[in-house]
């Protein structure tokens, strides 16, 4: 078994710390490799360790990933940027990945929650009821799906 497919798994068990360091170690012998560097970003991340996140998340976003790994990149590096308190780089990373992802419905939610933290209230709230709409299994959420969508950028509006 190759050394990343053991620290994946060394994640899924649960041997948080020794897949990191794992991770770390591969990161530093083949720095330009992609997927390593995500891997190595999630790690630390899962550790509860963000700051030490962002840099593997980055390289891996500028190397290249594939499409499914990409997006995990780009929702993880902004959700790191938003616990980071750098809203603004947050933003700019949703906003980045959207646009690769537009129906990636959890980035959104991501998103949603870095617009309250900058206080644009009003646009989260239009994200996530959109989401809701479009995403819910709920019946009566389903019947009244048009009216959400209706009101969802006209919250502040008194008719």
């Amino acid at each position: 078994m190759k050394d990343l497919e053991i620290a994946i798994k060394l994640r899924k068990e649960g041997k948080l710390e020794e897949s990191n360091r794992l991770l770390v170690s591969l990161a530093n012998k083949c720095p330009d490799d992609p997927m390593i560097n995500y891997h190595c970003a999630w790690s630390f991340d899962a550790l509860g360790l963000e700051k030490d996140a962002v840099q593997y998340y980055e390289k891996a976003i500028a190397i290249g990933l594939p499409d499914e790994e990409l997006r995990g990149a780009y929702l993880g590096l902004g959700s790191t940027y938003r616990t980071l308190g750098e809203y603004e780089k947050s933003k700019k990373t949703f906003e980045e990945g959207l646009d690769k992802f537009p129906q990636d419905e959890a980035m959104k939610v991501f998103y949603a929650m870095t617009l309250y933290n900058m206080k644009e209230y009003s646009k989260a709230m239009e994200i996530l009821l959109f989401c809701i709409a479009e995403t819910s299994y709920d019946e009566n959420i389903n019947r009244y799906k048009r009216a959400i969508k209706f009101y969802a950028n006209k919250l502040d509006k008194i008719w």
